[in-house]
């Protein structure tokens, strides 16, 4: 099994920033994985935000977060970070930690997946 605790969300004013932590374990957990981030809005489906492969060299955004937001990952940690700058009132989600061996179905789902954090940005 694998285990994805989400840390890092809050309230934030719109213009400001937050830094999403994802911590990963479980005896199946592979460093290998990608692993990355979605969100779901009130009302909406949940989306896709971003998503990095195992090695950190590639990386992928949703349109609508590009040139905000960051993935990254520390493997030494089992970790992966999604930092979030210039956000506004739209960025209200709970945002989900997921991992997938590939980084193709990590981008469109995943197999693991966390419990969620919420962001929520006023204005």
């Amino acid at each position: 099994q694998v285990q994805l605790v989400e840390s890092g969300g809050g309230l934030v004013q719109a213009g400001g920033s937050l830094r999403l932590s994802c911590a990963a374990s479980g005896r199946t957990f592979s460093n290998f994985y990608a692993m990355g981030w979605f969100r779901q809005a009130p009302g909406k489906e949940r989306e896709f935000v971003a998503t990095i492969h195992w090695t950190g060299r590639s990386t992928y955004y949703a349109d609508s977060v590009k040139g905000r937001f960051t993935i990254s990952r520390d493997n030494a940690k089992n970790t992966v970070y999604l930092q979030m700058n210039s956000l506004n009132t739209e960025d209200t989600a709970v945002y989900y930690c997921n991992a997938d061996p590939s980084i193709d179905v990590a981008r469109t789902g995943g197999r693991y997946w966390g419990q969620g954090t919420q962001v929520t940005v006023s204005s």
